[in-house]
């Protein structure tokens, strides 16, 4: 590689062809003054100095670019004094070994002792379908200058390709620039490729960009492609962004499943649970009264995503809880056995004067936490309090001057359902703040961590001071809220839990 780039660079730095061509202006013929020596008026001379000043002060940046240029014209482009060719997809290439020996795949083909080391035409076989001409035109031609350009729309083949020829750098590359074109058309796929081709940290971001826009920027068009496994990651994780309640959750559910079981639906997202709600009442005709749509054969494979719905929060509201009853989805026996913890719960709260969590236990907050979120559109004073049965607990919310306040509120207002007088209750809670560009991609958050908060009746408490730098509207909240103590297991519950698992 060494010798080629040497003899392209003498080319470059050789006198512009043209110069001292014309006998007024150069060397040809005659010797050159020395610098410095001549006098006024000349110009022969003074024309040697400009030329030998500009070629001085030539960038060497620019020296070498177009150095990479010729490089990738003369010798990938054109094929020039190649001593390999490479056959693939009904397409060659006429390569040099010394270029294609940065490739993990050729240099080990090349060293040792396979019978491709020593022949001028190889053949490659490409068992993946994700790579085609253009992919290895793009890979190959990687291998011959500095820079690539990657489309996004091409980020997947290029990536298919670079892997396969282990081109590290190339990898990396389509990397970054998927974690930089992640929105609403590419995240699932690039989640795909990101397992396949064992991109982790593109995965990651693949998740934790769904966990932030399913429920916040909810589309038809990622409905249909969330596949059963990824819903379920995101459906059965604490750090889903909700927005309102956990009821919000399972209408977004049935969005999806609809879309997945008629794809060919095509309206626009504010018909949608109309729609779904029309099509499973069809359904409902079709079964026996006893039989929920997620044990039909064609809900059945929804219902390891439904599993992950914390309906302990769902008929926490009798709204909530009639639509979950009419709909008929989920199996009678998960909601009896909720209604029936919620009942203990509830006595607990009421009769045993369970005050709250006394201990932050992050199992237990991430697995079965009150999902819930608002939405601030501009900046304002806001006041609300989530919908349902807290136990007593009526917790009120206040966003103003760049403060969010929770109140414990006893007395004051009026509010549904019965409220706790107990001088304490304590509360677990998680808040986090966060704003985003158009793609959906983070611009700003901010999280409380998990923390245990203790009010008195009608007390109130700052719980997060907003730097005006964070306040990019819209503004997203999103909390996670346990309000009893987990219940303790006796041990004959612990042999049962171990049974079902």
């Amino acid at each position: 590689m060494g010798s080629l780039s040497s003899r392209v660079l003498r080319r470059r730095v050789a006198p512009p062809r043209g110069e001292g061509a014309d006998g007024d202006r150069g060397s040809r013929g005659g010797k050159r003054k020395r610098c410095g020596s001549e006098g006024p008026g000349e110009s022969d001379s003074d024309g040697d100095g400009e030329r030998e000043e500009r070629l001085l002060n030539t960038p060497r940046r620019k020296k070498l670019k177009s150095t990479s240029k010729y490089i990738y014209q003369t010798l990938f482009l054109n094929g020039e004094n190649s001593d390999i060719k490479i056959c693939a997809l009904g397409e060659e290439w006429n390569l040099h070994k010394i270029y294609l020996c940065q490739s993990g795949y050729f240099s080990s083909m090349f060293s040792g002792s396979w019978r491709e080391s020593s022949m001028d035409i190889i053949e490659l076989e490409i068992p993946d379908q994700n790579i085609d001409v253009e992919a290895l035109q793009v890979a190959f031609g990687s291998l011959y200058r500095d820079d690539v350009l990657i489309k996004p729309s091409r980020v997947v083949a290029l990536l298919a390709a670079a892997c396969m020829l282990q081109l590290d750098g190339l990898i990396q590359q389509c990397g970054e620039t998927m974690k930089e074109t992640i929105n609403v058309k590419t995240v699932c796929g690039y989640y795909n490729s990101a397992g396949t081709y064992g991109l982790d940290s593109v995965k990651k971001k693949c998740l934790e960009w769904l966990l932030n826009n399913l429920m916040t920027h909810q589309s038809v068009e990622l409905f249909k492609e969330l596949s059963i496994n990824l819903m379920k990651q995101l459906i059965s994780s604490s750090n889903l962004f909700v927005m309102q309640v956990e009821m919000d959750v399972y209408t977004a559910l049935k969005k999806w499943m609809f879309l997945q079981l008629v794809p060919s639906w095509n309206g626009p997202l504010k018909q949608l649970l109309a729609e779904a709600d029309a099509w499973f009442s069809k359904r409902r005709k079709d079964f026996e009264d006893d039989i929920a749509f997620l044990e039909s054969e064609q809900g059945r494979a929804f219902l390891t995503v439904f599993k992950h719905l914390r309906l302990q929060y769902i008929i926490s509201d009798l709204a909530s809880a009639s639509i979950i009853e009419r709909d008929s989805l989920v199996p009678s026996e998960w909601l009896s056995s909720v209604y029936k913890l919620q009942w203990f719960a509830m006595l607990r709260a009421e009769q045993d004067n369970d005050i709250g969590p006394q201990e932050i236990n992050k199992e237990e907050l991430e697995g079965n936490s009150m999902r819930c979120g608002r939405k601030l559109a501009k900046d304002g004073d806001y006041c609300w309090r989530w919908t349902g049965f807290n136990f007593g607990f009526d917790l009120l919310v206040t966003y103003t001057n760049r403060y969010i306040i929770f109140k414990r509120n006893t007395l004051n207002q009026p509010c549904s359902g019965s409220v706790s007088l107990q001088p304490q209750r304590n509360i677990a809670f998680r808040l986090r703040l966060a704003s985003f560009d158009s793609s959906g991609k983070l611009i700003c958050s901010r999280t409380t961590g998990y923390q245990i908060l203790t009010l008195e009746k009608d007390q109130e408490q700052v719980v997060m001071n907003l730097d005006s730098r964070l306040l990019i509207f819209p503004l997203y909240i999103c909390c996670n809220f346990l309000y009893t103590s987990p219940e303790k297991k006796t041990e004959s519950d612990g042999l049962l839990d171990n049974q079902e698992n």
